[in-house]
């Protein structure tokens, strides 16, 4: 845009955006989509350079012509007649917990079908949060004999988790 065009319309913005605005607001009721509506408007005038070279009172007459048709378009539109304002807010969604269930259900039932001294180490660990020395102290069982069943508990876990349909 040359600088004549640019200071023109820095004037026509200076001289009518307040009140476009406040017109706008009025129709409206709504400042922010007012905003937008002056902003199209000025926009339409920078596009259309004949506004610009118009006198002041044409120019003016052009923009609130101009802003009006915005609003009573965007009243008709049909996101306007399809969306409704409401004072409260909707009940916040409640979360479906039943997947959670059902993987509970599944590695209780996965976990059930390990031998005892292997389930007790992989409870101990993953759901006590134990670690290897503690386990160790409390099933009176050597460190490395704790890490063994970890190991081998985990892979029978794992192939047992795979016989129910669970893949990775």
């Amino acid at each position: 845009m040359p600088d004549d065009e640019a200071a023109l319309l820095r004037t026509l913005y200076d001289e009518h955006a307040g009140a476009l605005w406040r017109y706008v607001v009025h129709l409206t009721g709504d400042r922010a989509w007012a905003e937008d509506i002056v902003q199209e408007t000025l926009l339409r005038a920078w596009r259309k350079p004949s506004v610009l070279d118009q006198s002041e009172a044409s120019a003016r007459a052009w923009l609130f012509t101009v802003a009006r048709h915005l609003v009573v378009d965007g009243k008709r539109s049909a996101q306007n007649r399809h969306e409704f304002g409401t004072d409260s807010l909707p009940e916040p969604g409640v979360t479906d917990e039943t997947d959670r269930i059902l993987d509970a259900w599944l590695v209780a039932d996965a976990l059930a079908s390990l031998s005892i001294e292997h389930r007790a180490v992989l409870v101990h660990a993953y759901y006590g949060g134990r670690s290897v020395a503690e386990i160790a102290h409390e099933l009176d069982i050597p460190a490395g004999t704790v890490k063994s069943r970890m190991h081998y508990g985990l892979r029978a876990l794992r192939l047992a988790m795979q016989e129910k349909g669970v893949t990775r």
